[in-house]
């Protein structure tokens, strides 16, 4: 009876540390998207030119590269709940410093280090997410906190709609990754947990790094996957209503596909994350990448047809979020637990050279004067090798946990990270005792 209490102790504390990391995502998602969504009314208040918009984008852009590194860093040297907290409490610090900027240097300062705030987050929380469940549930756990980006992305563009001016949306944003803080500090473990200093010091010895011998080829194909797979991702965002206004849609139906866009990817995210879970993990990298190869095909060849462009935006979300929560659910796998934080954090910082690349060749391509079908032509390549990147990781991971089966330890532990399951079983403890 004892037994079956802890069990469902256990069960809550790993349920709560989840729900918290998808509300944190999910405010990470808003405050990302908030800027995209003031653009129209910021841009003639502050008498922006279109260079400088440019640059007000990618200064979060910038801060975000570095944000994933350090994030992950500090993680793994003063904990997850650590690194997370001083996220949160930056970008939202920030965020708020963005409300009251009255000029271009201003507006670029306060959103580079919003930006630093913003990717030093998303690491933190897939490490934990992964941590704090069975190993079995990790994509699943992966998955539902990456479905908070797109989530906090359609919250922002729904919040915009009753707000009178632009600073009202940034004040929102600013408030909420405030007030996460003290759930954060309160049943978040400071992970990873459960390991002495002795095991520690015995990794230290071992030399296992993101790039040493073990883990050299997951690493690399997984930094070619996530650059090449969020290179895709945001030039869709970035790009996709002016492609399909170039396409003889309307405005309004633009939105409305960028709105299927979003809640669908929310939806695969989740979806993905349980597949991963299964044997069939490379089944999905197939079945995501045909879905994101086929549905840029239609956009690219077909004529304007505004039912069936809602449901192909929707499939373009799936194949493309789904692929992300694919790789965000690898990552954490790839690496033992002193170096996870970091290793997350540097795959992380691959893929926002990734969102930085994107647009710009997105631009680039529409500059020289390519047409819409050939710009969308063009980045089918780019999704095919990100797809076969993936395809490739997984088949590695496969092959290591085969090799840990031999060797007798858990199958979805890492090789000499024989804590995976203790660290899981300490996570939700802590989360209980908190």
């Amino acid at each position: 009876m004892r037994a079956g209490v802890e069990a469902t102790r256990r069960g809550a504390g790993r349920i709560g540390i989840v729900a918290i990391c998808l509300a944190a995502a999910t405010i990470e998602g808003f405050d990302i998207q908030a800027a995209g969504v003031v653009a129209p009314k910021l841009a003639p208040i502050l008498r922006l030119t279109a260079h400088q918009m440019g640059l007000f984008f990618a200064s979060a852009t910038f801060g975000m590269i570095a944000g994933a590194v350090l994030g992950g860093v500090v993680a793994d040297r003063f904990g997850r709940r650590f690194g997370l907290v001083l996220s949160l409490a930056a970008f939202g610090v920030f965020t708020y410093a963005t409300a009251y900027a009255r000029d271009f240097e201003i507006l670029f300062i306060t959103r580079f280090f919003t930006g630093l705030g913003l990717g030093g987050a998303l690491p933190n929380l897939v490490a934990i997410a992964a941590e704090a469940v069975e190993a079995r549930r990790r994509g699943l756990a992966v998955g539902i906190v990456y479905s908070g980006l797109p989530l906090g992305g359609a919250l922002a563009s729904a919040a915009a709609i009753g707000l009178e001016n632009w600073q009202s949306l940034f004040y929102l944003g600013a408030v909420l990754p405030l007030v996460l803080i003290p759930p954060v500090i309160w049943f978040l473990p400071s992970s990873p947990p459960g390991r002495s200093t002795q095991s520690k010091s015995n990794d230290a010895k071992a030399g296992r790094g993101i790039l040493d011998r073990e883990n050299r080829t997951a690493t690399l194909l997984l930094w070619l996957a996530f650059f090449l797979s969020v290179l895709v991702l945001y030039l869709l965002l970035n790009w996709q209503p002016v492609l399909l206004v170039s396409k003889g849609f309307t405005g309004s139906s633009a939105s409305a596909v960028q709105a299927t866009f979003n809640l669908s990817g929310a939806a695969a995210s989740i979806f993905a994350g349980l597949v991963s879970d299964t044997r069939q993990r490379r089944l999905a990298v197939v079945v995501s990448t045909a879905l994101l190869l086929c549905t840029l095909l239609y956009f690219a060849v077909l004529p304007p047809h505004l039912p069936l462009a809602v449901l192909a935006g929707a499939a373009l979300g799936a194949g493309v979020v789904s692929s992300q929560s694919i790789l965000y659910g690898l990552a954490p796998q790839v690496y033992q637990a002193h170096v996870r934080g970091t290793g997350v954090g540097f795959a992380v910082g691959m893929g926002r050279f990734g969102s930085v690349a994107g647009p710009l060749l997105a631009g680039v391509l529409i500059a020289n004067g390519n047409t819409v079908t050939e710009v969308l032509m063009g980045i089918m390549p780019i999704a095919f090798a990100g797809g076969l990147a993936t395809f490739f990781l997984v088949t590695v991971l496969e092959r290591r946990r085969s090799k840990s089966n031999v060797n007798g330890s858990d199958a979805d532990s890492h090789p000499g990270d024989k804590t995976g399951l203790t660290d899981t079983a300490a996570t939700a403890n802590a989360a209980c005792n908190a």
